[in-house]
C-alpha cells in the first residue's frame, strides 16, 4: 500500500488518538480508506474536521455486505481542501441494530446524506435532527437497497401509477 507522506500524517495523529477505533487502514489507486469503530466516527470526524481541515463533506453512502455479523456499512467521503487529500471513512454496524452517530453538527451536508442512507438501508443516524425518509413513504417498511429486497419490489406494497393511458371514446 503506498501511502503519501501527508495521509501518513492524518493516519498516525488518529492512531495515537484513538488506538483501539483504527481498526483497518488500506489503500488503492491514491485512495485511503480508514475503517474505524462504529462508536467512536463522531470523535473522529470531529478531530479530522478540526484538526486536519477535512471541512468538505463529499458524500456518505450505505453499503449492505450481506453478511452475518457487521452486515451494513457507512462511509463517508470527506476532503481536505487546504491539504489537497481525500480520505475514506468507514464503520460498520449490525442488521439487528444499525445505529451511526450523525456528523450532522460537523458538516451540514451531511444531513440529506444520512437520511439517503436511513430510506435505503435502515441505518439509523443517532441524535440527526430530522430523520425521516427521503424518496419513500413514511409507513413503507422496506429498505430497498439491502440485497434481499426482490428486484421487482414487493407486490402492493405502495400503489404505482397506471402505465396505460387513459383513453376517452
Amino acid at each position: 500500500m503506498n501511502i503519501s507522506s501527508a495521509h501518513q500524517k492524518v493516519i498516525d495523529d488518529l492512531k495515537n488518538q484513538y488506538p483501539d477505533d483504527i481498526l483497518e487502514v488500506t489503500g488503492y489507486q491514491g485512495d485511503i480508506l480508514v475503517r474505524t469503530s462504529v462508536n467512536k466516527i463522531h470523535d473522529i470526524c470531529r478531530r479530522l474536521y478540526d484538526e486536519h481541515r477535512f471541512i468538505y463533506l463529499v458524500d456518505i453512502f450505505g453499503t449492505d455486505r450481506f453478511t452475518s455479523e457487521e452486515r451494513f456499512e457507512v462511509i463517508y467521503n470527506i476532503v481536505s481542501l487546504r491539504d489537497q487529500l481525500r480520505l475514506f471513512l468507514k464503520v460498520r454496524c449490525e442488521e439487528e441494530d444499525p445505529h451511526v452517530q450523525t456528523v450532522t453538527d460537523i458538516w451540514k451536508a451531511a444531513n440529506w446524506q444520512e437520511r439517503q442512507t436511513y430510506d435505503m438501508f435502515g441505518v439509523i443516524f443517532d441524535d440527526h435532527p430530522d430523520l425521516r425518509r427521503v424518496y419513500l413513504p413514511e409507513d413503507f417498511e422496506y429498505y430497498p437497497l439491502r440485497k434481499e429486497f426482490p428486484l421487482l419490489g414487493i407486490p402492493g406494497s405502495i400503489e404505482l401509477p397506471s402505465t396505460t393511458p387513459d383513453t376517452e371514446d
